[in-house]
């Protein structure tokens, strides 16, 4: 199946918390972890498990961008994936930054020009992609 999300991040299942309602799965992308808050329902029908390989599949325009490295403290989403600037391309009003994380991964964030501009997200800056754990879909082959 083709889908119009640009993040695709394959790797494998390292934890899952359960709750009531939702639980929060963890994959592994092999250096970075992304989580995924989702259903319990959909927990069990995609039968996650540690272990399990699974997909991180995130719409560029749901991924925030902090400048650093180091995580930021006092913010509520769980997703800080660390990495440096790959690309940057403007478009009229908004324009794509894609982060290469520590582990090789690519992510890609649709964002104004003015963000990118004042966070100075240039070719080799190190950034933060910022991703809530809600915004988070999780795929499974």
């Amino acid at each position: 199946m083709k889908i119009s999300a640009r993040n695709q991040l394959k790797g494998t299942v390292s934890a899952v918390t359960n709750g009531a309602v939702n639980g929060v799965v963890a994959i592994d992308l092999g250096g970075s972890t992304v989580k995924a808050d989702i259903t319990m329902e959909a927990i069990k029908d995609l039968r996650l498990a540690e272990g399990v390989p699974a997909v991180a599949v995130i719409k560029a325009s749901n991924v925030m961008f902090a400048v650093g490295a180091e995580r930021v403290k006092g913010l509520s989403a769980r997703n800080q994936l660390a990495g440096k600037v790959a690309s940057v391309t403007k478009g009229a009003v908004n324009g794509h930054v894609v982060l290469e994380l520590v582990d090789g991964n690519r992510i890609m964030g649709s964002v104004t020009n003015e963000a990118i501009e004042d966070l100075g997200l240039a070719e080799g800056a190190e950034a933060l992609a910022v991703v809530k754990s809600t915004d988070v879909i999780v795929g499974v082959e």
